[in-house]
């Protein structure tokens, strides 16, 4: 309690503080004690009693929630980063799932445009950050983060060779969630070692400002001297402090001066999509798994792991006996093709014949070509005294910077002989490299050379290509004569393996209307390379889609003709009309009005004798045209009398066109049998026109 004299505790529930005397207030004050951390929200009520069973509780701003403040919200991350004491290397792999949809984040959801920038990022030393909470966004930060462009950040992170180990790249996800059944999620592969143990990554969340989300600086060394066997980190947006907008798609807006990196919150504007009144936590938008796969080199940890590497069993199928009929004649089988798979996973690989003649048409002639199951080189568990290897780890930095030195990269068993023999294949191999010959003050420094790319063909012959980056100019301020790209020709498994290979179908585009009937698409592309041949298989499908009817405003004909003045003298009013053609549908514009009525003035009306018999003449004339026109009616229906029209039936369709009738019926019909043409009359008229 703040001030005795107007609040205090109330007795019958001493955890609420009510008023001490009763008079008009528009406000009390409490001081009020956090809880300790980690134990959720607190909630603030507050009740307003008008009379005793007249009050107010949980309405609007009554009642206030308020929960803890993120820890990654804090600003620069305050963990120290320690040295770390383990052994050898270790390889994992990064694989991010991403939960940006319509789904979870509905408010302004950018259907058409949303996706994941490629992740760029790598392994590296504490000497090096890539980025941080609470620190400035570099160049190439701020190029992902605006445009999802990875390649500043790339060079940037390879300008920092002695401390960075691997670099981390996967592909952009358009669009920005998929099942897992429908596209696998990105995952890519990197190393650690004692020196640079720290990894960390970004993908913006796109199109935004400058959004993304990513790990900084995380430690995958543990205080036992071992390595982490995996992380699982739930992630929510981030923004880089270089652009101002505040919605998906917010145009340009650089931030200047520029703001450090912060984590977005529910409150920063009430445009934003992440808005909450209540100041709620950011629902999450990813995750990253990050999974230990294989280490390399003597172990030091304390503790050992309780969990290893997990090894599949690929035991290779048994193939069938040759059960080729004698009146099919082949030439010989041609040598087996590469495996289309260089690691331990299970592939196949291909051979072929040709069929020369067939001597009985009657019998079919079987297949021209064979697969078998297949591994990568040094992987194949044939016989019981074979080792089955994991794949090669990258290699390590060339021992020099300078002139001629070497480097090594090793393989770990995954399985021993099953006869219990030792393993007799090189878990490790050196060789020489070369970095910078010309080692004079006049040379050029350059980097190792990095990883090779993908080939540019997934079967058959193509391309691979690796960079390197340029660390110094000569002193004497000559070009660099260095080539910084380097290609070689690379063999893929040949194309007749993979006969047809399409990417999966694309989510169903919008309809190509907003009501009513229209189309939509959706595509998928083919993936395999141009030279396996035409590909049969449709790239596009199209279906009708159906909307909601589309609203039919009301339709009116032209206005007719002002009608001629009711009064033959002095004041009197003229009126014009006009028709309904279509009546209002599904939330069309109401029909406005049907009949107009304005006023005219004739000449002055006479006063006077003249006038009185004037106007008893022409009253008397009126009588006289009456009577003789229902003599004329009563000669042509003598006792026919028809009662007014009905009302117009309900139309008979829906839609496409359907009809409506009308009756007058007969009030009194003559009981003679000559008049004949005294009876019932019906109307009809076309309706709901519009189709269906």
């Amino acid at each position: 309690i703040i001030d005795e004299e107007e609040t205090q505790f109330m007795s019958n529930c001493p955890v609420a503080v009510t008023e001490s005397t009763p008079r008009r207030r528009t406000r009390i004050q409490v001081f009020w004690t956090a809880p300790p951390t980690g134990t959720g929200c607190v909630i603030l009520k507050a009740s307003i009693v008008q009379k005793r069973i007249i009050y107010f509780q949980d309405e609007g701003s009554l009642t206030k929630k308020i929960c803890e403040q993120d820890s990654t919200s804090e600003g620069v991350t305050d963990k120290p980063i320690l040295d770390c004491c383990a052994c050898g290397t270790a390889k994992y792999r990064l694989t991010f799932y991403g939960n940006w949809s319509e789904k979870t984040h509905p408010k302004d959801f950018p259907r058409r445009t949303n996706h994941w920038s490629a992740i760029i990022g790598g392994s590296h030393s504490k000497n090096y950050i890539l980025w941080e909470y609470g620190g400035y966004a570099s160049e190439g930060v701020k190029q992902v983060a605006e445009l999802g462009s990875p390649v500043k950040m790339e060079e940037e992170i390879r300008q920092q060779s002695d401390e960075v180990l691997t670099v981390i790249k996967a592909k952009a996800q358009w669009p920005a969630w998929q099942p897992l059944n429908v596209r696998a999620a990105p995952s890519a592969e990197f190393s650690v070692d004692r020196h640079r143990h720290l990894m960390s990554f970004l993908t913006m969340l796109g199109p935004s400002p400058d959004w993304n989300v990513g790990l900084s600086a995380e430690d995958l060394c543990t205080k036992d001297c071992g390595w982490v066997q995996k992380v699982v980190q739930d992630l929510i947006p981030w923004d880089a402090g270089t652009d101002s907008g505040v919605t998906y798609e917010s145009p340009n807006k650089p931030t200047v001066p520029q703001e450090k990196i912060r984590p977005l919150t529910s409150l920063d504007h009430p445009q934003s999509p992440f808005y909450d009144p209540e100041g709620g936590s950011i629902k999450l938008v990813a995750r990253v798994v990050i999974e230990r796969i294989a280490r390399k080199g003597e172990q030091c940890n304390i503790v050992p792991d309780n969990i290893d590497d997990i090894v599949a069993d690929l035991a290779p199928e048994e193939k069938e006996e040759d059960d080729t009929p004698e009146t099919c004649i082949y030439s010989n089988w041609s040598p087996w093709s590469a495996c289309s798979s260089s690691t331990c996973e299970k592939g196949k690989r291909m051979r072929q014949r040709m069929l020369k003649a067939q001597l009985d048409l009657s019998v079919p002639c079987p297949d021209t070509q064979d697969f078998q199951p297949c591994m990568g080189p040094g992987c194949s568990d044939e016989d019981g005294s074979t080792c089955m290897m994991s794949d090669w780890i990258t290699w390590s930095p060339c021992s020099v910077s300078c002139g001629m030195g070497t480097r090594s990269r090793e393989r770990y068993v995954k399985q021993f002989p099953e006869d219990g023999s030792m393993c007799k294949v090189p878990t490790e191999e050196t060789e020489k490299c070369v970095v910078n010959e010309d080692c004079s003050p006049s040379s050029c420094l350059v980097t190792e050379w990095g990883e090779w790319d993908e080939c540019s063909a997934s079967c058959g012959m193509g391309m691979k290509r690796r960079h390197r980056m340029i660390k110094m100019t000569p002193a004497d301020g000559s070009m660099c004569k260095a080539e910084t790209t380097e290609a070689e020709k690379c063999m893929m498994p040949e194309c007749h393996t993979i006969p047809c290979l399409l990417s999966p179908w694309s989510e169903w585009s919008d309809c190509s209307v907003t009501c009513g009937k229209g189309m939509r698409t959706r595509q998928r592309m083919l993936k395999s390379a141009a030279e396996l041949g035409d590909c049969n298989e449709e790239l596009e499908q199209a279906e009708k889609c159906m909307l909601p009817e589309c609203p039919i405003d009301c339709e009116l004909t032209e206005w007719s003709q002002w009608s001629e003045c009711n009064t033959s003298c002095g004041k009197g009013h003229m009126i014009r009309t006009r028709i309904i053609k279509i009546e209002p549908q599904f939330g069309g514009a109401a029909c406005p009005e049907t009949v107009q009525r304005t006023k005219c003035r004739l000449r002055k009306c006479l006063r006077g004798p003249g006038m009185e018999k004037r106007r008893w003449k022409e009253a008397r004339e009126k009588r006289r045209s009456e009577q003789a026109k229902k003599n004329i009616d009563s000669e042509q229906y003598p006792v026919c009398r028809l009662k007014p029209w009905t009302a117009w039936t309900e139309c008979s369709t829906l839609c496409g066109g359907g009809i409506q009738e009308r009756y007058m019926m007969v009030k009194k019909r003559s009981k003679s049998t000559q008049f004949t043409s005294c009876k019932d009359k019906k109307e009809l008229r076309a309706c709901n026109v519009h189709p269906c």
